[in-house]
């Protein structure tokens, strides 16, 4: 937090928003920040705030203005900076953090005068500079009128010790419009007007000093009735007589003339109040006469020279001795960088040397360009360098020097720059300069601007280029510019006018690369994903891991890549598109896709060998992946796995699609099984869906049948699991059915009966479940290699004796496959069987045994990232709970099945946890939350038609009688409440009497 009360109050956080406080809240902080370190009890700051006659409600309100300080500063970082002590409450900001202790401690320690006056004159205004206006502005409080009074003497006391200093430097011309102003503004400040009088006479104006004298007497006698003091009348009279005593000392050498050689500043300059606020507060913390040095950098176009020649502006008061600046022309059209000889002699002629006065070696030119500058108070700006060599010679010895420097690369050799790394600008800005272009015309179309702008990429040149030329069309609106941005083909030639252009800037970064650096850029604009990693980026380029690495992080540091994480890299959308135009010029089309199959046979086999680690039991389904021809990722473990999975699941998608768009045989088909498990089972459907369809064409376009049979299967367990669409899934299983007999996989095939069965069960049609999974089982059993398929057709017919009441059979078949599971170490296998082992147990009545299998699941699911089997172990947990009267644990544990079912919109699991809240609120009798929840369910077995739909109608119709929609009854049966989810059995209720009892209990 930075806080300031010399101007209006504010608390500025450099995190996240905090929340803003309301002018009473803020008057209460200024008392406080007047006093920081000092504790204020609750009746001063009454006292403070209203003064003797207080509200009654006062202390009320000044204990709620302390919450909202607080708060505000939690929300920026800063909790615990506002402390309650015995005595009362106490605020202690850092050093640094309060302009009004910052200005105090620079007035306090500037170095007497007897020492070197420009230097206290200098720091003095620095803490001037601090001062935004009245202070405590904008706010009003009892205390405010004499606390403002205060302060304003402490800033007049040091503006008349800073004035003394300029006169005896002989500055008298710059001080007479800053010491009029404040005369002004303090007619009765004797003193000032002493000085505005001195520096008028010795400016040649005797008569308007004479008159500045007259009317501070007249003023004083009429407001005060008093004459001026002695030292007044005697000024007044050397003045009359024009004693030399009154003549300025002599003038500074040549060589402290002020001299500005910045270029313009554009007066639409927009945002970066970070970055320069930061300048300011390094200089004002360094400025002890030692060299404070700045390596500004960032990508082209990002806005570095604007920034740095803002700043040089903006400090231009505080380095009364020059604003130098010279273009070291690093990445200029059709000019080589700059030699340290030419931009030392640039530098010292701006400092007035003569030219036949500059010697002809580079070492000797820095030897004058350091005694030149010791003792002066200058900025220099050293834009657009090459590197620190060129820098490193530049750099001033010991004075007070402000230096900024502008490179397209990170700056890392040179030692004791502060770095400062400049990104794209943020949106609001970026509206705020595309607007302050444009004009009226953006405010017109706010939605279109925003489009243009993510189009440039947020890049201060682009934005630029694009606004000027909508300014300069004005039959074009912003809507037509947008427009003709989205054609990728033609963007960058868009962002360009006759003297610049965002592609030409972008080469001019590229030609300063080494070859096989350029080489790295180029293949990196062929990747089809968002961000590359080091093992990626070694495939694509067919180098070892290492050598890659290393040319990712020199493209970094030239600031043509970016790093948003570490180890991760990625372009800038417009320097992405430049890349591949770059590619597709210079790199031959065969050398194009060699390097793409390398990286798609990388992500493929790692995705494997992180697939073997996870679900080592369906190693048999997936299809077997040649080791690739560049270095393989080393994954030592299912974490590994699981974080390599997830790290790189964008690229994977990205793969995919782009193998799929071009003609990549069976890679799409490959990929989808590879990854069917760890999608399904991690909740990333959507994803599943998408690279499943795309296997599905492909395998349909090449005529790959059995691939066809096998992407059947999984978009089917898609639909059923996560979305409820049995009719779709049953769809996409028969048809996989038919395909694999027809082409003789019997795995395939296998699988397919074993899912008819599930569907069949979950309509209660038990008699052709049994047939279909016992089809399966005998398959399973007969190929003797597919063990996982095999314990999942067990649970299954499990599940189905389960509802017959065969309960020893159904324990029997569970057994059986949680063994089989646990042998090929299957996660997911395991916790399913032990939630239908619980929801077998909650059948029989055993509901604290159903519980301890539930609960084991839920662990398993949470510790292994099973995000669906987590909710369906929560409902399971409900449902035992409410079996055993503990009905609040039921509700906690039905609404965190609802949380995360909702988290990964998994509906049949949504509408359980619905349909058991509407139970457990109806046994609490809370009848309007049974009515909500039940309806919801409702709703969402309606849509995934399914019998549960019949049995919500029926407790609805109990419970309200007139609100409840009509809809068809499902064969009239009775229906198990809850889902199935890859074999899980949910208990049967049966509802008598108001009572929800277990079937078969």
């Amino acid at each position: 937090m930075r806080f300031t009360i010399l101007g209006p109050v504010e608390a500025l956080a450099t995190g996240p928003e905090a929340p803003s406080l309301a002018p009473r809240h803020r008057a209460v902080l200024a008392y406080l920040l007047l006093h920081a370190g000092v504790a204020i009890s609750t009746d001063r700051l009454i006292d403070a705030m209203w003064g003797p006659l207080p509200p009654d409600s006062a202390r009320a309100q000044i204990q709620t203005t302390i919450a909202a300080i607080r708060r505000m500063l939690r929300a920026s970082g800063a909790d615990g900076m506002l402390a309650t002590r015995s005595a009362g409450y106490v605020i202690d900001p850092e050093p640094g953090h309060l302009d009004l202790h910052e200005f105090t401690d620079l007035v306090a320690k500037a170095p007497a005068a007897s020492d070197d006056p420009r230097d206290t004159a200098a720091q003095i205004r620095t803490a001037l500079a601090l001062w935004r206006g009245e202070p405590l502005a904008d706010i009003g409080a009892h205390y405010v009128e004499s606390a403002r009074a205060r302060l304003n003497g402490q800033r007049l006391t040091a503006v008349e010790r800073l004035a003394d200093l300029e006169l005896s430097l002989g500055r008298h011309d710059d001080l007479i419009d800053e010491l009029t102003g404040h005369a002004t503004a303090n007619p009765l400040r004797e003193r000032l007007c002493c000085q505005l009088m001195l520096a008028l006479h010795r400016a040649g104006r005797q008569p308007d000093a004479l008159q500045v004298a007259r009317n501070f007497r007249a003023t004083l006698a009429e407001e005060q009735g008093l004459d001026p003091g002695h030292a007044f009348s005697r000024l007044e009279q050397e003045i009359l007589r024009d004693e030399p005593a009154l003549q300025p000392p002599a003038a500074e050498p040549a060589k402290t003339r002020r001299v500005n050689f910045l270029p313009y500043d554009v007066p639409d300059f927009t945002g970066r109040e970070d970055e320069l606020d930061g300048l300011t507060r390094l200089w004002t913390s360094k400025n002890s006469g030692s060299v404070t040095v700045v390596a500004i950098d960032g990508m082209a176009g990002v806005g570095k020279t604007t920034l740095a020649v803002h700043a040089g502006h903006r400090l231009a008061d505080r380095f009364p001795d020059g604003q130098l600046f010279v273009d070291l022309q690093a990445h200029t059209a059709g000019q080589e960088p700059l030699d340290v000889a030419a931009a030392l002699e640039i530098l010292l002629g701006q400092l007035g040397v003569p030219a036949p006065q500059i010697p002809a070696s580079a070492a000797d030119r820095a030897a004058l360009w350091r005694s030149e500058l010791s003792g002066r108070r200058v900025v220099t700006v050293l834009d657009n360098a090459l590197g620190a060599d060129q820098v490193r010679q530049l750099l001033p010895g010991s004075s007070h020097t402000f230096v900024l420097v502008t490179s397209r690369r990170r700056l890392t050799d040179l030692d004791g720059a502060h770095a400062l790394s400049v990104e794209v600008l943020p949106a609001a800005d970026s509206v705020d300069l595309f607007t302050a272009i444009v004009g009226e015309r953006a405010a017109a179309e706010p939605l279109a601007v925003l489009d243009v702008l993510q189009l440039c990429g947020f890049l201060p040149l682009a934005v630029r280029i694009a606004a000027a030329r909508l300014h300069h069309r004005p039959r074009w609106t912003v809507e037509y510019l947008a427009a003709r941005l989205r054609d990728q083909r033609r963007r960058l030639s868009e962002l360009a006018t006759s003297e610049r252009g965002v592609a030409a800037a972008f080469a001019l970064s590229y030609q300063q690369l080494t070859a096989d650096q350029q080489r790295m850029f180029r293949l990196m604009g062929l990747q089809p994903g968002r961000d590359i990693g080091p093992e990626a980026a070694a495939a694509l380029s067919g180098l070892p891991i290492d050598d890659a690495e290393t040319l990712l992080e020199d493209l970094l540091d030239a600031h043509v890549l970016a790093q948003h994480q570490p180890g991760r890299y990625t372009f800038h959308d417009l320097l992405r598109e430049h890349a591949l135009a770059t590619a597709a010029a210079q790199e031959p089309s065969d050398a194009r896709r060699e390097a793409l199959g390398r990286l798609l046979q990388h992500y493929l086999h790692t995705a494997s060998t992180a697939m073997d680690h996870l679900y080592p039991e369906g190693k048999v389904r997936r299809p077997r992946i040649p080791a690739p021809e560049t270095e393989p990722v080393f994954l030592g473990g299912e974490a590994d796995a699981i974080g390599w999975l997830d790290g790189e699941r964008a690229n994977l998608m990205a793969a995919g699609r782009h193998a799929a768009d071009h003609d990549r045989g069976s890679y799409p088909s490959r990929l989808a099984a590879t990854l069917h498990r760890y999608l399904l089972g991690h909740a990333h459907h959507a994803d599943a869906l998408d690279l499943h369809g795309l296997a599905l064409r492909t395998s349909r376009r090449s005529g790959d049948t059995a691939a066809e049979a096998r992407t059947l299967l999984d978009l089917g367990e898609v639909h059923y699991w996560w979305h409820g669409a049995y009719e779709q899934a049953a769809e996409h299983y028969r048809h996989a059915l038919d395909l694999s007999r027809d082409v003789g996989d019997r795995g395939a095939a296998a699988r397919a009966l074993q899912n008819l069965g599930t569907l069949h069960r979950r309509r209660r049609e038990y008699d052709q479940a049994l047939d279909h999974v016992g089809q399966a089982l005998a398959l399973f059993r007969e190929l003797g290699d597919d063990l996982a398929g095999e314990a999942r057709s067990l649970s299954e017919l499990g599940i189905l004796h389960g509802r017959r009441g065969r309960f020893e059979e159904a324990h029997d078949h569970h057994r059986q496959a949680l063994r089989l599971h646990r042998e090929t170490g299957s996660r997911i296998g395991e916790v399913v069987v032990l939630n239908n082992i619980g929801l077998l147990c909650q059948r029989q009545g055993r509901d604290e045994e159903a519980r301890r299998h539930h609960q084991e699941a839920l662990e398993l699911s949470r510790r292994f990232d099973f995000p669906g089997d987590e909710a369906e172990s929560l409902n399971a947990l409900a449902e035992a709970a409410r079996s055993l009267g503990d009905l609040a644990r039921a509700a906690a544990e039905h609404d965190g099945a609802l949380t995360r079912a909702r988290e990964f919109d998994y509906r049949p699991e949504q509408a359980r946890a619905h349909s058991g809240l509407a139970h457990v609120h109806r046994d609490l009798g809370r009848i309007d939350l049974a009515l909500d929840h039940a309806r919801q369910a409702l709703d969402l077995y309606t849509a995934l038609e399914v019998p549960e739909a019949e049995e919500i109608r029926g407790f609805l119709t109990e419970l309200a009688p007139t609100d409840v929609p009509s809809g068809d009854v499902r064969d009239g049966v009775d229906v198990p409440s809850g889902d199935v989810r890859d074999g899980a059995d949910v208990p049967s209720r049966d509802v008598r009497d108001g009572a929800d009892v277990p079937a078969g209990s």
